[in-house]
């Protein structure tokens, strides 16, 4: 089922349900190279960028954005106003109006204080190493 108003870019591929239907909502813009599997329904006026995948049977609510090559797992529920980062893998349901990043996805502001320290570990690493030593120096 694909309603009014709805915009589907080249090579997207929306699969047929295996029981009930596959749903495309009024207004949803899909770009280039998606992939939408059987029974998934995607709500009013979502956006889903390059590349984005939706397995099947999942839900996405209304005015939810995708950017390119986010992927949604299987029997998932995302709520409306859901904002996924580009390249994010979605495992799990995601309450709406949530901002999420990362594989596994989760709170950008989180995402983004992870992505700082994890820059840092090889010197946190080494510091770490360095402690340790002189402190099994100082007990020998």
């Amino acid at each position: 089922m694909i309603e009014d108003q709805v915009e589907i870019g080249a090579n997207v591929c929306i699969d047929r349900a295996t029981m009930g239907s596959t749903r495309i909502s009024f207004g949803v813009k899909i770009d280039n190279l998606v992939q939408i599997a059987h029974n998934v329904e995607v709500g009013k006026n979502t956006v889903l960028a390059s590349q984005v995948g939706i397995a099947g049977s999942s839900k996405v609510g209304e005015s939810v954005m995708m950017g390119g090559q986010v992927g949604i797992a299987g029997h998932l529920k995302i709520e409306d106003k859901v904002q996924i980062s580009a390249q994010s893998g979605i495992n799990s349901d995601v309450p709406s109006e949530s901002i999420i990043m990362g594989t596994p996805a989760f709170n950008y502001k989180d995402f983004m204080k992870s992505s700082v320290i994890f820059r840092k570990l090889p010197e946190l690493s080494r510091r770490l190493d360095k402690i340790e030593k002189d402190q099994n120096n100082q007990n020998a």
